[in-house]
């Protein structure tokens, strides 16, 4: 048999006196898709970073095709045939594709006579090997998201990639855009690549791999032929512990009416014609399919494209929020979808992000008064079950799901009534996402009005106690929480029950 394209035995990587890493066993071979699954923090970035050579183990071995590696710089790693493809390509959005292949490809002397006809004949083979129709002469920018991932792939295959990583490809995929990646996916292992596949999408393992590999706490606890496995010994494996469930029950009964949109509608936004009624203690779940209006119509309600016709009544008050800061004055929240570009600044400690809402309160007149934001920022990570080195920690130094647990804790942080959470458990693991689903059950039982946006369909059906369709940017029914999963597809879709 021959070797494996990669083999790691033994790894263990350390940052401080946190182990990420605690001998590590994964093998690749060609032709292969495997699926490598764990927590947030369970150590699959760092394995990843020491694969393409980011890092350096503190001990264990890699081999590459049957050789040993001593020393993996990113340039050897390059040279060795590896390639990542991450959620976020990394492109230069105003050069053209042709452009940006031939940076990554391309080794010849600075000063030279560029052969433009050669460099897009060649851009133009590659997308043409995995099936992309995209222009060589398109620019960048104009490409869509599943579009930018293929130029990346085209370049891993310029670069002769025989181990390929691919790091949540589909975060931000529709559907249809999906299924392109994974032909494309099947395409490579096809035509002898091995691929590694991180996803938390347990369906998509089902779909695609041969093998899966799953860590815990920085640990390699097993690895199984997919045909031989299922998806609740899966979870079992990754948080160590039954999940047997997922969604806790909804236990308040919905209190007074606390928002109420009547003919709402945004022509800049494309909402138009949504009424519908949230009460306290209720969980009203949005659902629809992609670009259906659901986001559309939370910013509306958060000021950031104001409403142009309809009413919104808050409390059976009439109010028009015209700005963020007019919205969180009345009371309204908002946990936007994409937490690393509007939920949390990587870059600055817990403790600021936390109270970032708040910051005329706990900052008032001209003192910097940082002990009442740490005790506020330890009562919230108390609260929220945050796992973190502590409130001076950095964001990036923090797994998705307790991520999403600061950006939620910087809007519980101004106490208000109505709570917009869109995409709440987008890109976290099935443990992280179990723990925010316990949050917001308990918010809702605490009276608070929330509004779920989700396209996770067992999401809106587990969590609501009401679910509402939007379909070309109005609502077009409201059914209850317990309708089942063909119901809300089918009004998705426009089907007539």
């Amino acid at each position: 048999m021959a070797a494996p394209l990669l083999e790691l035995r033994e790894l263990a990587k350390s940052f401080g006196g946190a182990r990420a890493l605690r001998g590590v066993d994964f093998d690749l071979h060609a032709g292969e898709v495997h699926a490598l699954l764990g927590e947030n923090g369970a150590g699959k970035s760092t394995l990843i970073k020491i694969v393409t050579g980011a890092h350096h183990p503190d001990r264990g071995t890699i081999r590459i095709a049957g050789e040993t590696v001593v020393h993996l710089t990113p340039a050897t790693a390059h040279a060795l045939g590896i390639a990542c493809i991450y959620q976020q390509p990394a492109l230069f959005p105003d050069l053209t594709v042709t452009e940006n292949i031939a940076l990554r490809l391309d080794s010849d002397p600075p000063v030279r006579r560029i052969n433009w006809k050669a460099r897009r004949e060649r851009a133009r083979g590659l997308l043409a090997r995995i099936g992309a129709d995209i222009s060589p002469e398109a620019e960048v920018r104009a490409l869509s998201m599943p579009e930018q991932q293929l130029v990346e792939i085209a370049c891993a295959l310029g670069a002769g990639a025989r181990i390929v990583i691919m790091d949540e490809p589909t975060a931000s995929l529709t559907q249809k855009e999906q299924e392109l990646l994974f032909a494309v996916v099947r395409e490579l292992r096809a035509s002898g690549v091995g691929v590694i596949y991180i996803s938390h999408r347990l369906e998509e393992i089902f779909a695609l791999a041969d093998r899966v590999t799953v860590l815990r706490d920085g640990e390699s606890v097993g690895t199984n032929a997919v045909s031989e496995i299922d998806e609740a010994a899966l979870i079992r494996m990754m948080v160590g512990r039954e999940m047997t469930q997922i969604y806790p029950p909804g236990e308040a009964s919905p209190g007074d009416l606390v928002l109420a949109l009547r003919n709402l509608g945004c022509a800049a936004s494309g909402v138009h014609g949504v009424t519908l009624d949230v009460r306290a203690g209720e969980v009203f779940g949005l659902a629809g399919l992609v670009g259906a209006g659901r986001t559309e119509l939370a910013r509306i309600l958060f000021g950031l494209t104001p409403a142009d016709c309809g009413e919104i009544l808050l409390n059976g008050r009439p109010v028009a929020p015209r700005s963020p800061l007019d919205a969180v004055a009345l009371g309204i929240a908002y946990v936007p979808e994409d937490r690393r570009r509007h939920g949390v600044v990587l870059e600055l400690p817990i403790a600021h992000n936390m109270t970032m809402a708040i910051h005329r309160q706990v900052f008032r007149g001209a003192w910097l008064r940082f002990g009442a934001e740490r005790l506020l920022a330890l009562e919230f990570i108390r609260d929220l079950a945050v796992k973190c080195p502590g409130p001076e920690a950095p964001g990036s130094s923090l797994s998705g799901g307790n991520q999403q647990k600061v950006s939620l804790a910087r809007w519980l942080a101004t106490k208000p009534r109505f709570l917009i959470l869109d995409e709440p458990t987008q890109g976290v693991d099935v443990g992280a996402k179990s723990e925010i689903h316990k949050i917001i059950r308990r918010l809702a039982k605490e009276g608070l009005a929330v509004l779920l946006i989700s396209s996770d369909l067992p999401e809106v059906l587990g969590m609501s106690d009401r679910i509402g369709i939007m379909r070309g940017g109005t609502l077009t029914v409201v059914l209850p929480g317990n309708a089942d999963a063909h119901a809300v597809m089918s009004a998705a879709l426009g089907q007539k029950p």
